[in-house]
C-alpha cells in the first residue's frame, strides 16, 4: 500500500528568546525563509538559522514485530472526509522510515515519549526487554523520557535497562553481556525517597557544532496508581508542570535556550484519524485530557512537548502561560507512526524561533524494505523464543477483539479468571479484570504458519504480559457495589475505567447521569439475582487490582486473600479446556453491561 499523504502544518506566532530579539521580531520573520536554506544542508557558511529535525515517537512497548489487528493499522482521513485504514507498524519498516527521514537532514535528533519497554510481545517480554532496547540502540535513538511502564520490574530493572549487565535471576541470554542503552532515559520527576533526587538524569543537552537543544523528561505523576506497589516501591512521583519548569531554569541558566520536554502524559483528541486538522476551531480546540493543563501550564521557555501515554495521534497548538501557541504531539503507539518537526534554531538568541516551527505525523507503512539489521535482529531472539512462544494453547473461531466499553477480549479473561478462582476455591463469585491489562485481541488469522485460528503461547503472551497473579478476596455486596461506582467516580471520574465482568455479573451504564451514579445500582446482578449488600462474595482480579490499582481502593480492603498462578496461566488453562480444533472458542457476547446513553 502506498505511504500516506504527509500532511505538513506551519504555525505562525511570536517568537521566545531575549527581549531584543521579540523587539525585532517582524524584521526576523522577513528575513527568515532566506536566511534559514543556506544553513540547512550544512554546505555554505552557516547563516542565522538551522533547520532541526526532530523525529519522534512513543509507547513502543516492545512490538518489534509488525502488531496485528486493530494495533497495526491506523486511521487516515481523505480529502472527501472519508477514513481508510493503513497496515502500519514494526521496527523492520520504522528502521527504515527514519533512515529514509534523516536523508539530508545533517540536523537531526530523535527522541521518544516513554514506554519503549513494559506490556511487551513476548519476543521482547520474555527476555526482559532487551532485545526492544538493541533494537532501539540500532534506530539511533537518542533520548528518551521514562514512561510508567518502565517502572513494571522497578527502578533496578530500568537501572539496569539503562547500564547493562544480565539479568539479576535469568542471568545472561547470549554469549554476550548485555550493554544497556545507548541514550539517555530521563526521570525529571522520579525521585529516590531516600535521597530525594532523581533516580535517572533529569535533563540531557543535543549538541550539533554551535548548535544546542536541551530535553527535560518526566512520567505522568499519577504513575503509582497504574503500576503494581513493587515497581514503584521507594519512589516519589513529583508534578509535571513544576519539574519541567524547575529544569528549564537550570538549562537556561547553562545557557541552553533551546528546550524540547518530553511528557508521558497525553490527551484525547477530536479525532481518531492520525492525520485530522487539530487546529480546525482554533488552537487547543482539538484535543482534551490532562496534557492541556500540563501544556498550559509549563513555561515558555519550552519550545515543544512530544508527549504520549495515551496512544493517541495527534500534532495541536496548545497556547503556553504567555497565551502564544505552542506545539504539542503524539505518534499514536506500538510503532505505527513517527512524528516529524522541524524547530528552526537562532544561532543570535540560541532559541527556537517559533515562527518556523512545523511539525506532521508520518505512517510506518508496510510498503518500503525492510531493514535488514532488524530482521537479523528479529530472527535472532526468535530463534531463543520458539520453543516457548509456538506452543499451541488454544483455538477461536473469529477475531476476538480488544475495543469498546466491554471488550470481547476482555470478557474472555474475566471468564478465565473465574474458572480459574473456582478451581482454587469453589466458593469464588465472580471476576473482575481491569481493561488496562488486556493489551491485545486475538487474531483469527494471525501468523500463516500456525494455521486459522489457532492461539499460540506467544499471542498470549501479548494479550497478558504483566505476569500478575490472579488473587481471590472476600467482599461484602456493599464493597462490590462500591467497586462497580469506582469506575465512573473518584480518580475514575474523568476518565472511567469500565472493568470487564465475567458472564455472571451483569447491570447497566447509564451514560445520562453523572458521577457514582451512572452504575444503576438497583440493575446489578451476580448470577441473576440482586447483590445482597451484607452477603459475602469471593472475587477473582489480578494482584494489580487486588493492590487498589487502576484507582479502585475498594478492591485493597478485601479479605480472605488467595494467591494463585500468574494470569496468564488461567487463560492458557481456559483455552485449553474450552476450545479444540473442531470446536474453537467463540467471541463472547458483550452483553453484560447494559448502556444507556
Amino acid at each position: 500500500m502506498p505511504a500516506a499523504p504527509r500532511r505538513t502544518r506551519r504555525r505562525t506566532f511570536a517568537f521566545l528568546g531575549t527581549t531584543a530579539a521579540l523587539a525585532t521580531a517582524a524584521a526576523l520573520t522577513a528575513a527568515l525563509p532566506a536566511q534559514a536554506h543556506p544553513g540547512h544542508g550544512g554546505h555554505q557558511h552557516p547563516g542565522r538559522y538551522q533547520d532541526v529535525q526532530l523525529l519522534s515517537f512513543n509507547d513502543l512497548h516492545g512490538n518489534l514485530e509488525p502488531p496485528s489487528g486493530s494495533s497495526g493499522r491506523v486511521t487516515e482521513r481523505q480529502p472527501d472526509g472519508t477514513t481508510k485504514t493503513i497496515d502500519a507498524g514494526g521496527v523492520e519498516y520504522l528502521a527504515t522510515h527514519l533512515r529514509q527521514a534523516r536523508q539530508g537532514h545533517p540536523y537531526s535528533v530523535t527522541a521518544a515519549g516513554g514506554d519503549m519497554v513494559g506490556a511487551s510481545p513476548l519476543l521482547s517480554g520474555l527476555f526482559h526487554d532487551e532485545p526492544t532496547i538493541e533494537a532501539l540502540n540500532k534506530l539511533k535513538l537518542d533520548v528518551t523520557s521514562v514512561g510508567n511502564h518502565e517502572f513494571d520490574e522497578g527502578a533496578r530493572e530500568l537501572a539496569r535497562l539503562q547500564n547493562g549487565g544480565c539479568h539479576p535471576t535469568d542471568g545472561c541470554y547470549t554469549d554476550k553481556k548485555f550493554k544497556g542503552a545507548d541514550f539517555p532515559y530521563l526521570a525529571a520527576n522520579v525521585l529516590d525517597d531516600k535521597t530525594g533526587k532523581p533516580i535517572l538524569k533529569p535533563y540531557w543537552v543535543w549538541k550539533k557544532k554551535d548548535v544546542r537543544i536541551g530535553f527535560i523528561g518526566v512520567t505522568l505523576e499519577g504513575t503509582p496508581g497504574i503500576v503494581s506497589a513493587d515497581g514503584v516501591k521507594g519512589l516519589k512521583f513529583k508534578d509535571e508542570v513544576e519539574t519541567i519548569n524547575k529544569y528549564a531554569k537550570v538549562l537556561q541558566r547553562q545557557g541552553v535556550q533551546s528546550i524540547v520536554a518530553l511528557i508521558h502524559e497525553g490527551g484525547f483528541p477530536a479525532s481518531g484519524s492520525y492525520n485530522y486538522d487539530c487546529d480546525a476551531g482554533g488552537a487547543g480546540t482539538g484535543i482534551s485530557g490532562p496534557i492541556v493543563d500540563i501544556a498550559k501550564n509549563v513555561t515558555p521557555a519550552v519550545d515543544a512537548l512530544v508527549t504520549g501515554h495515551t496512544h493517541n495521534a495527534y500534532v495541536c497548538d496548545i497556547p503556553d502561560p504567555s497565551g502564544r501557541p505552542r506545539m504539542v504531539t503524539s505518534a499514536a503507539s506500538f510503532g505505527r507512526l513517527y512524528t516529524d518537526t522541524t524547530l528552526t534554531y537562532d544561532r543570535r538568541t540560541g532559541d527556537i524561533a517559533r515562527t518556523a516551527v512545523k511539525s506532521a505525523n508520518r505512517v510506518v507503512s508496510r510498503d518500503v524494505p525492510k531493514a535488514q539489521d532488524m530482521t537479523d535482529l528479529i530472527a535472532r531472539w526468535n530463534t531463543l523464543a520458539a520453543p516457548i512462544g509456538n506452543r499451541t494453547i488454544g483455538y477461536i473461531s473469529a477475531d476476538i477483539g480488544n475495543t469498546g466499553t466491554e471488550s470481547p477480549m476482555g470478557d474472555l479473561i474475566a471468564d478465565a479468571q473465574l474458572a480459574y478462582g473456582k478451581e482454587l476455591d469453589p466458593r469464588t463469585s465472580l471476576a473482575l479484570m481491569n481493561p488496562g491489562g488486556v493489551r491485545a485481541g486475538l487474531t483469527y488469522a494471525a501468523k500463516g504458519a500456525e494455521g486459522d485460528g489457532v492461539v499460540t503461547y506467544a499471542e498470549g503472551f501479548t494479550v497478558q504480559p504483566f505476569a500478575n497473579t490472579v488473587n481471590l478476596q472476600d467482599f461484602t455486596g456493599a464493597q462490590l457495589v462500591q467497586v462497580l461506582k469506582e469506575q465512573v467516580s473518584g480518580a475514575n471520574a474523568a476518565a472511567p475505567k469500565i472493568l470487564q465482568p465475567s458472564a455472571n455479573l451483569t447491570y447497566t451504564l447509564d451514560l445520562t447521569k453523572s458521577g457514582a451514579d451512572r452504575v444503576v445500582t438497583d440493575s446489578i446482578r451476580v448470577n441473576g439475582a440482586p447483590v445482597d449488600p451484607s452477603a459475602t462474595y469471593r472475587i477473582a482480579t489480578n494482584s494489580f487490582l487486588a493492590g487498589g490499582g487502576d484507582g479502585f481502593p475498594t478492591l485493597g480492603a478485601g479479605t480472605g486473600d488467595l494467591v494463585g498462578a500468574d494470569d496468564l496461566t488461567a487463560l492458557e488453562k481456559y483455552l485449553t479446556a474450552n476450545s479444540t480444533p473442531s470446536a474453537p472458542i467463540a467471541p463472547p457476547a458483550t452483553n453484560r453491561i447494559t448502556i444507556t446513553q
